[in-house]
């Protein structure tokens, strides 16, 4: 059994129940982890503990009496930065932001602590959530567990790394980019994205803004698969508003063991070429499926032309977040858009355009998409999963210079953009589909390497459970040396 900060925060819940561990002597547990190996990982960058603490002793004083809060009674957690809690500041990175404070609470966090769960601290971003680093000029530069000289991904990067070396029970994430989907990846750790829409992100958005973003999601992140599924129940449904007309019911899990699955696998794409060592972990688990008897194919894919779904992809993308440039910054981009050449298809030319799109534009981009969605709803009529990589590589070094767009990375011996792997954030969520990260093995440097796993819309629990089977049967969450 894994050492007690490392266990599934429904094994913490279960042992402060059974009371073989009280919710303030758990906490203490993992602020004096905090206190250890934060100062080198960077992972937490804001904490709330005289909260925390009155909170925990009040979880316990509340068990004394007989009274359960809920499913995560005195298990400490930890939330992403861009949550708005009470008290805390939510900065999103963004310089202009550091000294904004929430005064209520992301509905998520809510949902959370009306399980019974004690936040003590927020994990740190990137500006904006817009990178698959996690730094900013506020709180500095977050490392991974595994190589401190290598990114712990983004945008949820210190959740994944405060998950990862034991330093919380438990993690809330954002997603529009592969951000809860990467940094699992490169950590080792699981990470839900849901199918858009089925979670509220009120109170996960600057300037208090309410509308909901098309394609970007809020989730869990954990240690277990077990711990997704619990905190998706939790965190899922409609807000009080939608509440009133409609409720979620999400179908249960497509089949009950990895046997009865059928399973397409893509181990790489012409859009994004991926290292062979992530290669070589996913055909390990195509390999373990085949010996266990399920249905497994490498041709099984959706009607789908997967460079029309990267380009409506990135078009989308940058069409959802560009409400965040300010006058100046638009006016550059529609010079810039104005300036690239009609044929020009790299990521920045189609991220200017996209940042200046004509709503006309939109719609058509928009009924591409939704095209595509019923192709996908097609493709899960005989196949119950889609595995597929999550990056194109293991965690890379850290690398801050420049832009985004103009940085690489080494895929195969070759410099590549970095923007590329953007194809493996887009294929399941442009089509809002769900998709779950599970730990399947390391490179040989020693290197975590996740698998994606994509279920059909509102397959939630299919994704989530076939994470739990191959964790239970295949690899499950392994702690970093030196924790």
């Amino acid at each position: 059994m894994l050492p007690l900060p490392f266990r599934s925060a429904k094994d913490l819940a279960a042992a402060v129940r059974r009371k073989t561990v009280g919710a303030v002597e758990l906490l203490e547990l993992y602020v004096a982890r905090m206190e250890k190996y934060n100062p080198r990982l960077n992972a937490i960058v804001v904490t709330d503990l005289l909260g925390a603490r009155a909170r925990a002793r009040a979880a316990d004083r509340a068990l004394a009496r007989g009274q359960v809060w809920g499913p995560l009674h005195g298990v400490p957690i930890t939330v992403k930065e861009s949550f708005d809690v009470a008290g805390m500041p939510t900065t999103w990175g963004v310089p202009e932001l550091k000294d904004s404070v929430a005064t209520k609470n992301a509905l998520l966090v809510d949902r959370l602590l009306g399980a019974g769960a004690v936040l003590f601290g927020k994990t740190n971003v990137p500006l904006y959530l817009a990178d698959w680093q996690s730094y900013n000029a506020i709180y500095g530069t977050t490392r991974n567990p595994w190589d401190p000289e290598r990114v712990p991904g983004g945008s949820s990067g210190g959740a994944a790394a405060a998950l990862a070396a034991g330093l919380t029970g438990l993690e809330a994430g954002s997603d529009i980019g592969a951000s809860i989907r990467n940094p699992a990846h490169y950590c080792g750790v699981f990470g839900h994205k849901p199918t858009w829409g089925i979670v509220s992100p009120r109170g996960q958005a600057l300037h208090g803004n309410v509308a909901e973003t098309d394609i970007a999601v809020v989730g869990p992140m954990a240690r277990s698969a077990d711990d997704l599924d619990l905190a998706l129940r939790i965190v899922a449904g409609p807000d009080e508003v939608d509440g009133a007309g409609w409720q979620l019911r999400l179908p249960p899990p497509r089949k009950k063991t990895l046997r009865e699955y059928r399973v397409a696998v893509v181990l790489a794409d012409p859009n994004c070429d991926v290292d062979v060592e992530v290669q070589d972990r996913l055909q390990a688990v195509a390999d373990f499926l085949g010996r266990k008897r399920a249905k497994v194919s490498d041709r099984g894919r959706p009607d789908v032309d997967t460079r029309e779904a990267h380009r409506v992809y990135i078009q989308l993308l940058r069409s959802a977040t560009c409400g965040r440039l300010t006058a100046e910054e638009f006016d550059r981009n529609r010079d810039a858009a104005r300036r690239v050449a009609p044929d020009d298809e790299s990521y920045y030319a189609r991220m200017v355009r996209a940042n200046t799109l004509y709503h006309r534009d939109w719609l058509a981009a928009n009924e591409t998409r939704h095209r595509m969605r019923l192709r996908w709803a097609e493709f899960f009529k005989d196949w119950d999963v889609l595995l597929c990589p999550a990056a194109a590589s293991a965690a890379f070094p850290h690398d801050q210079e420049g832009e985004r767009h103009e940085r690489t990375i080494v895929v195969n011996g070759k410099r590549v953009p970095t923007t590329d792997q953007m194809f493996w954030a887009g294929y399941s969520c442009l089509v809002y589909l769900p998709a779950t990260v599970a730990p399947c093995g390391f490179t040989p440097a020693g290197l975590p390497v996740g698998v994606q796993i994509v279920a059909p819309q509102y397959g939630d629990r299919t994704a989530i459970h076939f994470a739990r089977l191959l964790e239970r049967e295949f690899q499950a969450f392994v702690p970093p040396e030196g924790y």
